[in-house]
């Protein structure tokens, strides 16, 4: 098990050093930890130090991903293709307001958009819904008005197969980020509440069919009752929670958590599914991470102390078991630290943004060296942003304002 992960010897917490002169902090700096120096540096060098990064790293991953003119697009997805250099450029964007990463951003989803017709998949970190959304939100920003009716267009025909699973990457919540999405960037109503609760209303009654006497919901991908963030429970309970629900489908979404809390492991991690009980996996895509994240928004929508007390609980499991050898957000360090920022922004407690903080400065400081050297997996994509290096630019973005950071396609 310990293969997977390194072994976290940073300390539970650190104190930020007060500014010192040049002179001073040459001194101090001399033989020591480059590690300990950033985990202690004040924060406003800190973030800017994470901008920096960043932004040679957007560099980086565009010239490989899309080149100076543009290269042809084989995999147009969010999750490990060209989108995803497109989502991180206007991530890039509303950071610096840099109007060159939106315009190419918008060339970027341009190439995108034929060859996502021919795909089949409606969501947006793997289908035509990630193009549509994305589109218009970018031509939204540039003011081009015909780029964005030609998405919006675009996005209404999108039709759902009645054998569409419900999970997050292929499946109907998949889509419904979709519209969250375009609502909250473009605007209220842009996607008609009617509509996404029609899709809603699915996702509900094929959790309940499947459901045994005690859990309300279950849902199955590929014939495997699934828990967690990509293809499961935590997924799909996160999305609904967006919609305005009945109070019984609330009670149903409460109960069904309760009940993964009540049947995780004696370690505080999470199964991968009904059927797959080793304590392995602590991943977004599988394990305590993703299910942090869902418990996370369960204690902020509901007022649940319960659900409070079990993100903190899996929380303290990431940081022991997640500093995990890839670099992404979909199985890697990177997507573990969001469980630290996410439950930062709901508590206001700094022990867990110095968790987050440990997490990105642990990158930031041995990340390249490790991939390497083959210590670290850099990603069958190394450039995307579920597997690669993708996601850790758009990490250190979030690090920059982290009051304000999300797991990218995931909290809203």
């Amino acid at each position: 098990m310990a293969d997977r992960f390194f072994p976290n010897v940073m300390p539970d917490f650190v104190s930020e050093m007060p500014t010192l002169s040049s002179t001073n902090l040459a001194e101090q700096e001399a033989g020591s930890d480059p590690l300990m120096k950033l985990l202690s540096m004040p924060y406003p060098s800190l973030s800017q130090q994470f901008k920096r990064v960043a932004l040679d790293l957007n560099e980086t991953i565009v010239k490989e991903t899309w080149g100076v003119s543009g290269k042809p697009v084989h995999d147009f997805t969010l999750y490990s293709g060209a989108l995803g250099t497109a989502f991180l450029l206007f991530r890039a964007y509303q950071i610096t307001n840099d109007e060159n990463d939106l315009k190419l951003c918008c060339r970027i989803v341009t190439a995108c958009d034929s060859i996502s017709l021919a795909s089949g998949v409606v969501t947006l970190i793997c289908g035509r819904a990630g193009v549509c959304a994305l589109g218009a939100v970018a031509a939204k920003h540039v003011g081009d008005k015909w780029l964005l009716s030609h998405y919006l267009s675009q996005f209404k025909e999108i039709k759902l197969p009645s054998n569409l699973p419900d999970e997050l990457l292929y499946g109907r919540v998949g889509f419904l980020w979709a519209c969250l999405f375009l609502n909250k960037h473009i605007g209220e109503g842009t996607v008609p509440s009617l509509c996404m609760r029609a899709v809603a209303d699915e996702i509900i009654q094929n959790g309940r069919a499947l459901a045994k006497r005690q859990c309300p919901l279950m849902f199955e991908w590929y014939g495997e009752k699934y828990w967690g963030a990509a293809h499961g429970l935590a997924g799909i309970i996160h999305v609904l929670m967006d919609i305005k629900l009945k109070p019984d489908e609330v009670e149903d979404v409460k109960n069904t958590l309760k009940y993964m809390i009540n049947n995780r492991f004696p370690t505080g991690n999470y199964p991968a599914s009904e059927e797959d009980r080793r304590d392995v996996l602590v991943h977004w895509c599988h394990g305590a991470p993703g299910v942090a994240l869902t418990l996370v928004k369960a204690a902020k929508v509901f007022g649940d102390s319960e659900f409070l007390k079990a993100a903190k609980d899996a929380a303290e499991v990431v940081w022991n078991r997640g500093l995990l050898k890839r670099v992404g957000i979909c199985h890697g360090i990177s997507g573990n630290a969001y469980v630290f920022l996410s439950l930062y922004q709901l508590t206001g407690n700094v022990e867990f943004l110095y968790k987050a903080k440990a997490f990105a400065c642990f990158l930031l400081d041995r990340a390249h060296m490790l991939i390497s050297r083959g210590e670290m997996h850099g990603g069958d994509s190394p450039y995307s942003m579920f597997e690669g290096i993708g996601g850790m630019a758009y990490l250190f973005l979030d690090m920059i304002e982290p009051s304000e950071a999300k797991f990218p396609a995931y909290e809203i």
